[in-house]
């Protein structure tokens, strides 16, 4: 997954905000799940970053 996160960050370049480089990585991380990959330890956490980012995070 590591591999995917930074391939996507070094394809894009630059952002103009920090809210974009947050949503790149996570449709990079939702492409990779849909991939039928799973990553060891996700599932948690996913349920640390639903608390963390209740308003912005659809567990």
């Amino acid at each position: 997954m590591n591999r995917v996160i930074r391939k996507s960050i070094k394809t894009r370049g630059s952002f103009p905000t920090e809210d974009a480089a947050t949503k790149l990585i996570y449709l990079a991380i939702r492409n990779f799940e849909k991939g039928g990959r799973n990553v060891r330890e996700w599932f948690a956490a996913r349920n640390h970053f639903a608390i963390m980012f209740e308003d912005r995070f659809n567990a």
